[in-house]
């Protein structure tokens, strides 16, 4: 089993996981003042199917928790993951639960 990390990347505006030290994936987002917005995620296809995509999204997610920042969900894989984790739910403002169904 190889290890994977979650690392922010303010410089991309990203989230990475990385495999190996090289990038099996991110998660795009925007900071507004008190929220992070996240626009798209991608697992790149010799990566798919491992779990990766669920553990970059709940470290991304975690991470905005500690930092105490409101999630808008505009990335369609961001929203079904917190559709599937209800913890993560509280993060997401009334005018954005429409995002997550």
């Amino acid at each position: 089993m190889t290890l994977a990390t979650v690392v922010d990347n303010p410089e991309s505006h990203r989230f990475e996981i990385l495999i190996d030290g090289g990038v099996a994936g991110f998660s795009q987002y925007r900071i507004r003042p008190g929220k992070i917005i996240f626009t798209h995620t991608e697992i790149m296809p010799e990566f798919e199917g491992q779990g990766l995509g669920g553990k970059l999204a709940g470290a991304a997610l975690d991470s905005a928790r500690e930092r105490g920042l409101a999630v808008a969900p505009l990335c369609p894989f961001v929203a079904a993951y917190i559709k599937r984790h209800p913890e993560y739910a509280d993060l997401v403002p009334a005018n954005y639960q429409d995002e997550i169904g």
